[in-house]
């Protein structure tokens, strides 16, 4: 035990030694432009909260709601006793707003992802993922058993190549819709029409798209005009643009009962409470009614790029919320994060190995709860820092 604690010391240490070591903040108060942390302020370029609706108030209300009508825990399984009218009502909402025949809600994204990947494929079977996906689906791939293989970064010839080299009967191609550290779509129109020609499955994990692009915010799929039959599996994220927890696949009738019938992570762990459920019917409706938060956070991504571009900032390829700093070095980007939070901005400082060495970068990442004001000075402490 004591050569094993000691080892745990040393890797800890080394991570210190490497700029590498991750660290938790404990925030006071609610999620929002603007939060509270050991009693000081700061302005939060941080969050997913993309649309501002994890402290709306009707959401809350909602929340509330809910939790007086069912509770607060679901108490088991959604194949035992779990599954309440508020997780079956949402899973129905989900499904008419992707346009899909059903949706079935998972706990998380991660659980989603593994889930529908260690459902559809086994040993014997192919994935093909684009480098750059998220760990869920690269985790998911892997403990598919399916032989994993992953194509160049939103490369449409790299991924054909290894599709036309592949013998497996069942072959399936998973990519993000949008990369959550990068900030750039897909390029699904070409993707899907590869996948089709290889007679492969279609996935796309659009957790940073849904609820923030496309017309009423259904996403990268609705902006790129692909339907089911483009793209078989849909995931989404609850705890980013709709404001709340969970996450959901939507698909065929086949697909659904498919996965409920062998997706582990949905069989085998407790539903997720019914009042959260509750409380994003009503954040549904919310942004797919108030278009205006799309726009306004357009008008803010569009204000941010122009100013990072006068102030000689190297910006990434992206058009979305996620607007990342390229610094290049993890000891540097440490360095900068430290002193935005010292000038009162909390920024995300996102080192190897959620990216390749030599790309670290500050996640910015902007929301409907910004103000126009807020950017400059994000604008005028990034160059002062950097």
């Amino acid at each position: 035990m004591d050569v094993a604690q000691e080892k745990l010391k040393s890797d800890l240490a080394q991570r210190h030694a490497d700029h590498l070591y991750r660290s938790r903040q404990t925030i006071d108060g609610p999620q929002g432009a603007r939060i509270i942390i050991d009693g000081k302020k700061y302005l939060n370029f941080s969050s997913n909260d993309y649309l501002g609706l994890a402290n709306h108030p009707d959401v809350i209300k909602a929340l509330q709601q809910g939790a007086e009508k069912y509770g607060v825990g679901s108490g088991a399984a959604h194949l035992i006793s779990g599954h309440s009218m508020a997780h079956h009502v949402l899973e129905e909402e989900l499904a008419n707003f992707t346009g899909r025949q059903r949706a079935l809600l998972f706990s998380t994204g991660y659980m989603a992802n593994l889930g529908v990947l260690s459902s559809l494929l086994q040993k014997g079977d192919a994935i093909f993922e684009d480098k750059f996906n998220h760990a869920s689906m690269i985790d998911g791939g892997l403990l598919s058993g399916a032989r994993l293989q992953r194509y160049l970064h939103n490369d449409t010839h790299s991924l054909e190549k290894k599709l036309a080299a592949s013998s497996a009967d069942t072959k399936l191609v998973a990519t993000d819709g949008i990369f959550s550290m990068d900030g750039d779509a897909a390029p699904l129109k070409e993707i899907a029409n590869i996948t089709k020609k290889h007679s492969a499955w279609f996935m796309v994990d659009d957790a940073h798209g849904l609820g923030v692009i496309g017309e009423q915010g259904k996403g990268t799929l609705a902006h790129q005009n692909l339907t089911t039959d483009d793209v078989p599996v849909l995931m989404g994220t609850l705890g980013k643009a709709f404001g709340t927890f969970g996450a959901f696949i939507a698909g065929d009738e086949t697909l659904i009962e498919t996965l409920i019938q062998k997706a582990r992570t949905y069989i085998y762990t407790t539903a997720l409470p019914p009042a959260i459920a509750h409380a994003t019917s009503t954040s549904l409706k919310l942004l797919q009614k108030e278009y205006w938060r799309r726009e306004h956070l357009q008008d803010l991504i569009k204000q941010f790029k122009q100013g990072a571009i006068q102030s000689d900032l190297k910006l990434m390829p992206s058009d979305t919320a996620i607007q990342p700093v390229l610094i290049g070095n993890a000891e540097k980007t440490l360095s900068i994060k430290h002193k935005l939070q010292e000038k009162g901005f909390i920024i995300g400082a996102i080192r190897t190995p959620t990216v390749p060495a030599g790309s670290e970068r500050l996640r910015i990442t902007l929301t409907t709860s910004h103000q126009p004001e807020d950017v400059d000075q994000l604008i005028d402490a990034l160059r002062q820092s950097l």
